[in-house]
């Protein structure tokens, strides 16, 4: 270290002056992009029928995405060192936000409603003659004949 700390955030994010974390920082945001991609398009296939997970999953994929990114154009580009661990902050605090403080009650309300959903299912369905249709009534047998309406005589 040739300066005081808070000189290094002001100094181009490049292997020459972060040696130590420099690649592992580039290699980890290279890992959790792709990582993201993947895993979004995984359960979203796989979840495709329930849409709270969908927009969870959006939600990761974007943030991840913008987050991972950022990173690696600053790599790219030589910006000032603290905009990696700002965006770092600010881009894992919105994933775990969004995975354990955002989604949970919704979660927890779309569990309720399916759970209704298969209760009233049941319950429908719960007596052995309910999916039986009735039997017509024969044309013969005694039906009363109902005279036509005056729009059908017009006809």
């Amino acid at each position: 270290m040739n300066l005081a700390p808070w000189l290094y955030l002001f100094q181009p994010f490049t292997t020459q002056n972060f040696r130590d974390i420099f690649w592992p920082i580039v290699a980890a945001s290279a890992f959790w992009l792709i990582g993201l991609v993947v895993i979004y398009n995984l359960r979203t296939r796989h979840l495709r029928a329930h849409g709270p997970y969908l927009e969870m999953y959006e939600w990761l994929l974007w943030t991840g995405l913008i987050t991972f990114s950022l990173t690696l154009v600053y790599a790219i580009f030589l910006f000032d060192f603290f905009f990696v661990p700002a965006t770092l902050a600010i881009g894992l605090a919105t994933l775990v936000w969004v995975r354990f403080r955002r989604y949970p009650p919704i979660f927890a309300a779309y569990q309720s409603r399916l759970a209704k959903q298969r209760y009233f299912s049941r319950s429908k369905y719960a007596h052995p003659e309910s999916t039986i249709r009735p039997k017509a009534a024969r044309r013969g047998a005694r039906t009363v004949r109902v005279a036509p309406s005056k729009r059908a005589r017009r006809r």
